[in-house]
């Protein structure tokens, strides 16, 4: 594939568009990615559009131009969730593939429509999360692989924090229909623990929602109350196919905890998944038995060392111009959000709630695009 790039455009210049468009382009000492070939952003605001095009060196463009520019094959959309699914199908509309960051609708069936929409358009929709293409994450995926846990009994995964009103320039979406601890977050965790362990097949849960109004305590909207919306503490537990049982914690309502993010439990080793917010961290392993030690997993897996957000994008451009599945897929993304919507089904009425949605695991990644390659 070595000389192929597939061109692209950015709609909605927030806050993640800078991360997209440092890896993208390979500022802050990242490489790059040269299989991206970035034609212009948008956003419904004009000066918004121009600041980070500035910023970047890139074309300032409005929605509409993007849309109907030739040389742009595939869209990514930066939107906020609310408007995923609306610009999604704007994109396809159009004759673009579609890469969303996460989470992938905020309700399934829209999410579904979606997807409905791509198959039926012979286009592709792709998602974030991408950090589970990290390389202490695909590291942590070839020791489940490899069988050294043995039998998989279960793990826990947790998020927990005050909430986002203390660093967010503006943090109102956070906590409305869309928003939530799940939605938000979830999708990191979830979507890594299908690459772990394959696809889940029921969920239980309970919610709660202690505080009807929050205050925000970053600029520029120091002071400013919003109104709470949605449930921003959630629990429950996942149950996989592989019969493995997970208990999950996703709250904007706790001070501080000591919860590593992820533990993967087996019969004969538990293993610690770092963060699945980032792409590295350390893997650590412990064998059964009282006189074992926690011992570091050497991480030897490409992109461990840095913020590659994109690197899903860039899977997927290297998917289409191949002509081979792309990993953070729409597939994926549709099981994940079925499996959050569970969690309100299941809290809301007080059963285990079961889980329909087909997924593949994405295949293991091996290869570095620094030879223009990802295999």
């Amino acid at each position: 594939m070595s000389g192929k790039r597939l061109g692209i455009g950015l709609i909605g210049t927030g806050n993640i568009s800078s991360a997209y468009l440092k890896a993208i382009m390979g500022k802050d000492g990242l490489p790059g990615f040269e299989v991206l070939d970035v034609k212009g952003v948008a956003d419904m605001k004009a000066e918004a559009a121009r600041a980070r095009a500035a910023e970047f060196g890139l074309q300032a463009m409005t929605v509409d131009q993007l849309l109907a520019d030739p040389e742009i094959d595939l869209v990514v959309n930066l939107t906020i969730p609310r408007a995923h699914v609306d610009v999604g199908l704007q994109c396809l509309a159009a004759g673009k593939h579609v890469y969303s960051e996460k989470p992938l609708g905020i309700t399934y069936a829209e999410g579904r429509r979606l997807l409905d929409a791509a198959n039926a358009a012979g286009l592709r929709i792709g998602s974030a999360p991408d950090t589970f293409l990290g390389g202490s994450h695909q590291q942590a995926r070839s020791v489940v692989d490899s069988g050294a846990l043995g039998t998989i009994v279960g793990g826990t995964a947790f998020f927990q924090c005050p909430g986002h009103e203390s660093w967010h320039p503006d943090p109102a979406f956070y906590y409305d229909l869309g928003g939530g601890p799940m939605l938000d977050m979830g999708p990191y965790y979830i979507t890594d623990l299908v690459n772990l362990l394959g696809p889940v097949a029921r969920v239980s849960a309970m919610s709660s929602r202690l505080r009807a109004e929050r205050t925000i305590t970053s600029e520029p909207k120091k002071g400013q109350t919003m109104p709470v919306h949605i449930d921003t503490h959630v629990t429950g537990s996942l149950g996989f196919a592989n019969g493995a049982i997970v208990q999950i914690g996703m709250s904007f309502d706790v001070a501080a905890h000591k919860h590593v993010p992820l533990e993967l439990y087996g019969t004969e080793q538990t293993l610690i998944v770092p963060d699945p917010n980032f792409f590295g961290g350390k893997v650590e392993l412990r064998k059964r038995g009282r006189n074992e030690e926690w011992t570091d997993v050497p991480v030897t897996a490409p992109y461990a060392d840095g913020n590659y957000r994109s690197l899903g994008v860039a899977d997927m451009a290297a998917g289409i111009l191949e002509n081979r599945p792309h990993r953070a897929n729409g597939d994926l993304a549709l099981h994940v959000l079925e499996v959050m919507e569970a969690f309100e089904h299941a809290a809301r009425e007080g059963r285990t709630v079961d889980i329909n949605t087909p997924v593949t695991r994405p295949a293991a990644l091996s290869e570095s695009l620094k030879d223009g390659k990802l295999s």
